[in-house]
């Protein structure tokens, strides 16, 4: 395998020092997932990386980037020694970026970043060589370590870009320096930062300032925020593409949810088109049609790419549909599942709620004789100080009202659950654990269940302990 990173190299982007020769094929931040050969970074966060130095070299690594040689580490080891380890990263994503002739997409939004960053991935492989990161690596170390990564012969990369506090999107736009930037959509997420949606639109809005010279930026022509998307890419002199339902560039004119797929037919200047997801969404739809502008403005076949969407599969934890076989003797008894659980706002939930209302229950097959569609919620975080009146006003969800049963875990569920009416609600627990305690209580055979809530909610633990109820089946 070529190198991905010399010595030299490294040198020449780093300004650091380096104690011998070597050449790397990959980098790693993680001993857990480090590959002979990658130069591992000793990142410091909640563990100083400098800890596991001689781990890594004794994986196979062919270097290690540090501020020092770690105590444990003998004098004649690989290092790279900078004054700083998050620099050097930085300056390797740099370094990246500028030997390559890359064709670059940067993505950002409230919601589906990482869902349409996979979708972009699916469609532009088939064209090329694309890069993009195996996980949602969109913050400050996680945007260069992507960079840094790319090999100078790939024709597509993919950088998603996330945000948890204003200022922090510009800096990385900036080092991407993408030919074309993506904002999927404006929702109420981390309000606890921002005084309105106005501020996260601002924030998102930056993704436009590391434009590179005749730019296009991709922009939901949708949302109530969009002007203000509109407004910041004008300002940077990119190229404005609009996508969307109701008006746009590249606009939805029919779609039909449902239980497995979702079929779309859109339209763009000069080119109509009709294509399916393999899964149920109106969101994941959304989006597929701005990948589709995203393809065009880069120059790639969009046609092709509208094929080839149906290749997509949901990353795990963010609308991931499976079977569970509850019987191991009967292949009847299952229940359909989908695991919704990364992240959560009135926004996402309510685009996962019209998923699972679409659902077909089953009856006669469990210990309940009728299937029911279920929902499983937890606490929606980083809301800001209308979090509670959000919570309450998702019980009148035109969706949610065509649920059968709603359990809901965490402070902030239970003002949900008292919104909604007796013969909706399920169970409600102070915490995921709880909930996850009383699965098999939960549901039966035959039914259809979503499990949705923030990362911070643990929610996930429910979707552990309802798959340990039986044996998993990919979703068909």
């Amino acid at each position: 395998m070529n190198a991905l990173w010399t010595a030299a190299d490294a040198l020449e982007a780093t300004h650091g020092v380096t104690s011998c020769d070597w050449a790397a094929t990959g980098v790693s931040i993680d001993t857990r997932t480090l590959q002979p050969g990658d130069l591992f970074v000793a990142l410091k966060d909640l563990r100083d990386g400098h800890d596991f130095v001689k781990l890594a070299l004794e994986k196979g690594a062919a270097a290690a980037m540090v501020t020092h040689r770690p105590a444990d580490v003998g004098p004649d080891a690989p290092l790279l020694v900078v004054p700083d380890v998050l620099k050097g990263l930085e300056a390797l994503g740099q370094a990246a970026r500028a030997r390559s002739k890359t064709r670059i997409i940067a993505i950002t939004g409230s919601v589906g970043k990482t869902s349409t960053k996979e979708m972009l991935r699916t469609v532009l492989s088939r064209q090329g060589k694309c890069h993009a990161a195996e996980a949602s690596y969109n913050n400050h170390w996680g945007v260069p370590l992507t960079l840094a990564r790319m090999s100078a012969d790939a024709d597509y990369a993919v950088i998603e870009i996330g945000m948890s506090n204003p200022g922090e999107i510009a800096p990385l736009s900036q080092l991407t320096r993408p030919h074309v930037a993506m904002v999927t959509t404006v929702a109420a997420a981390h309000l606890a930062q921002f005084d309105s949606l106005d501020g996260i639109a601002a924030e998102k809005a930056t993704i436009v300032d590391g434009l590179e010279p005749g730019g296009i930026a991709v922009l939901n022509g949708d949302i109530a925020t969009s002007g203000l998307l509109q407004d910041r890419a004008r300002a940077a002199d990119a190229q404005i593409v609009l996508f969307g339902e109701t008006t746009g560039d590249w606009r939805i004119s029919d779609l039909r949810i449902c239980q497995d797929v979702t079929v779309i037919a859109a339209g763009s200047p000069g080119h109509d088109y009709l294509f399916k997801l393999s899964v149920p969404g109106r969101h994941f739809a959304l989006n597929a049609v701005g990948v589709l502008a995203v393809v065009a403005a880069l120059g790639a076949d969009p046609v092709a790419a509208s094929l080839d969407l149906a290749l997509w599969v949901p990353p795990a934890g963010r609308g991931t549909r499976e079977i569970i076989q509850l019987d191991q003797a009967s292949e009847f008894e299952t229940l359909d599942l989908m695991d919704d659980a990364f992240n959560a706002n009135p926004t996402s939930l309510a685009a996962s709620l019209e998923v699972i209302a679409a659902g077909q229950p089953r009856d006669g097959v469990g210990r309940v004789a009728k299937g029911r569609r279920i929902a499983v919620l937890g606490d929606m975080l980083e809301l800001g100080p209308d979090e509670v009146a959000m919570h309450q006003a998702m019980a009148q969800n035109p969706h949610l009202q065509q649920i059968d049963l709603v359990h809901c875990a965490g402070p902030l569920m239970r003002h949900l659950w008292q919104a909604l009416p007796e013969n909706q609600r399920g169970q409600w627990m102070p915490t995921a654990a709880d909930l996850a305690a009383r699965a098999a209580r939960l549901v039966d055979a035959g039914d259809v269940v979503l499990v949705k809530g923030s990362k911070g909610s643990k929610i996930a633990l429910v979707v552990d302990a309802i798959r340990k109820l039986g044996h998993r089946r990919p979703y068909a």
